[in-house]
């Protein structure tokens, strides 16, 4: 089962090792697949890990400059002091000493840089590219219900008692009453004054449940009385209300966009290992 890559031996023992990393995710997803044909295709699968990890690393050594020796003291000496003892860092990287380690994080910095250059001039997804995947992916772009709204609050803890905390909401609330507005009055009162107490805009889900079961039940331009949370005293008021559904392109552009060059960056490695791979000699031994 052993393998040769470039006359780089892979013995059995960490080609077993990696079926084993890689077996609780690999039997959640195959979980309905024929235990005997699962457990041919992990095999197979840890192998071409292990392959194109190997070949990627031979790159890295052959074509990569060296990192200097200092340098990787440095580091190994920054890693050790947030360890207790240097075996906690050992068993981290799977390597037996500081030699190990200083070997183990040169190819893991020559790798990154390798990957950089590698991805360095890869250019944006263009806007149609964009579009479409928003068109044809609108269902992941669900958002719940939301609210604009501002608070007026008053904790309860050790600096302020309840019966304190409800006697100032009271003259807030009254204040309110009287026509005061309640950005004034929200800067006046409030424990948390910036902005006027202003919360901008909140999804369902987002705050504490007590706090939501009354703000989502308020109509816009409505102010609440004053009522308790785990947090202490609030009143609200709602400035707009925006009901579920997809969010429009212009919301999510950025958001696809990352997500198309995280897809980008993915295919562009594996075109560089599948060169690498057709150019290499591989044998099973």
């Amino acid at each position: 089962m052993a393998l040769l890559v470039n006359g780089e031996r892979i013995e059995d023992s960490a080609i077993l090792k990696e079926v084993e990393r890689l077996r609780p995710d690999y039997e959640k997803v195959f979980a309905q697949m024929n235990p005997a044909e699962r457990e041919n295709q992990l095999l197979d699968w840890s192998k071409e890990n292990l392959i194109e990890r190997i070949l990627l690393q031979q790159e890295v050594k052959n074509k990569e400059p060296k990192i200097p020796e200092n340098q990787l003291e440095v580091i190994v000496a920054n890693l050790k002091k947030k360890c207790k003892e240097p075996q906690e860092l050992y068993r981290d990287f799977d390597v037996r000493d500081d030699e190990d380690l200083k070997e183990s994080i040169e190819l893991i910095i020559r790798t990154e840089r390798k990957l950089e250059k590698l991805l360095k001039n890869l250019p944006n997804p263009p806007i149609h590219a964009i579009r479409q995947y928003y068109d044809k992916n609108k269902e992941q772009f669900k958002s719940a219900e939301k609210i604009h709204l501002a608070h007026i609050v008053k904790y309860v803890n050790w600096n302020t008692d309840e019966s304190a905390a409800y006697a100032a909401m009271q003259q807030a609330h009254n204040d309110l009453k009287n026509g005061a507005a309640f950005e004034i009055v929200a800067e006046k009162y409030t424990d948390c004054p910036d902005r006027e107490g202003n919360l901008g805009l909140i999804s369902k889900g987002q705050m504490a449940e007590e706090f939501e079961d009354v703000v989502f039940n308020l109509g816009v331009g409505q102010v609440s009385n004053i009522f308790r949370t785990r947090f202490g005293f609030h009143i609200t008021k709602i400035y707009a209300r925006y009901p579920a559904g997809i969010s429009d392109f212009e919301e999510v552009k950025d958001q696809i966009t990352k997500i198309l060059k995280e897809q980008m960056q993915t295919n562009a490695i594996h075109e560089f290992i599948d060169g690498l791979k057709s150019n290499a000699k591989i044998e099973n031994i």
